[in-house]
């Protein structure tokens, strides 16, 4: 089996912006949730509150997500992580759109790692309004795959996150907070809400927090900084897991230019857990 014969595959789906997950996300993030007017422009990423990924109860696999094969490659490592995106906004959605959102694997590519066998799948998505033929909104989604855990696995050294932070915010994450998020993204995998399976069979201290919850978490920070700036691009790295065990920090900073804003995750312990980049127009 060739992995690469993936690359080009795609597929189409369609769906309207509608009210009531925007204003859960809302909730779901401490903030305000009245029901916004159609029109109302969709913050940066929450365009992930639609497309939602419909598999059937009999089409999922062990770790929650969908067996392998069908659109994403078939994949034989058990472990699968959300790496990190690039987005490149180039008209605004907003509440009330109809949507299409065409999917293609950009490409597949298998590496050896410290800890053994990784396999990267980067997925392009194209999301445009009914009735234009102009993208709205560009993203690249890069997933890793990894070997199972081993006892004598040992972690990455880490990465001390930067203390120039001019906003910063704690959270608090436990399993209300994670099983909300992964409710509004019918995000079935196993590891944001299954304390047994994340332990024992994937072998990690507690449940992750989701890395796309954290990803929005930081421009949500941007956002309530700078309520009327339009995103051009965003771009973002796990490069920590975050635990629900511990609270962790979302953090940024303006740059020099005045339209590049560096944005960070941070653990209890000060380690960088995420790193992303934000331009606005």
């Amino acid at each position: 089996m060739n992995l690469k014969d993936w690359i080009g595959r795609s597929e189409e789906v369609s769906d309207i912006a509608t009210a009531t997950p925007y204003a859960a996300l809302s909730a779901t993030f401490d903030r305000p949730a009245e029901r916004p007017a159609v029109g109302t422009p969709l913050p940066g990423l929450w365009h992930w509150l639609y497309f939602l990924p419909l598999h059937r109860q009999s089409e999922i696999g062990p770790d929650g997500h969908a067996k392998r094969g069908g659109f994403l490659p078939p994949v034989p490592l058990p472990r699968r992580m959300w790496a990190g995106s690039q987005f490149t906004f180039h008209k605004p959605l907003r509440i009330g759109d109809v949507m299409t959102r065409t999917s293609t694997i950009h490409d597949v590519s298998e590496k050896s790692g410290r800890t053994g066998p990784l396999v990267f799948v980067k997925v392009r998505h194209e999301i445009r309004r009914e009735g234009e033929t102009d993208i709205a909104l560009t993203e690249f989604h890069d997933i890793v795959y990894r070997e199972a855990a081993r006892p004598d696995d040992v972690a990455p050294p880490p990465k001390a996150a930067p203390t120039s932070a001019a906003w910063e915010k704690k959270w608090v994450p436990d399993d209300v907070l994670l099983f909300r998020y992964s409710a509004l993204t019918f995000n079935g995998h196993r590891i944001h809400y299954d304390r047994k399976y994340v332990t024992e069979v994937e072998g990690y201290p507690g449940l992750i927090v989701h890395g796309p919850m954290v990803a929005t978490m930081l421009l949500d920070l941007l956002r309530h900084q700078l309520p009327d700036a339009e995103l051009a691009s965003y771009e973002f790295r796990a490069v920590r897991p975050v635990f629900d065990i511990n609270h962790f920090f979302v953090c940024g900073e303006p740059l020099p230019d005045g339209k590049t804003f560096r944005l960070w995750a941070k653990d209890h312990e000060g380690w960088l857990t995420m790193d992303a980049t934000a331009v606005i127009k």
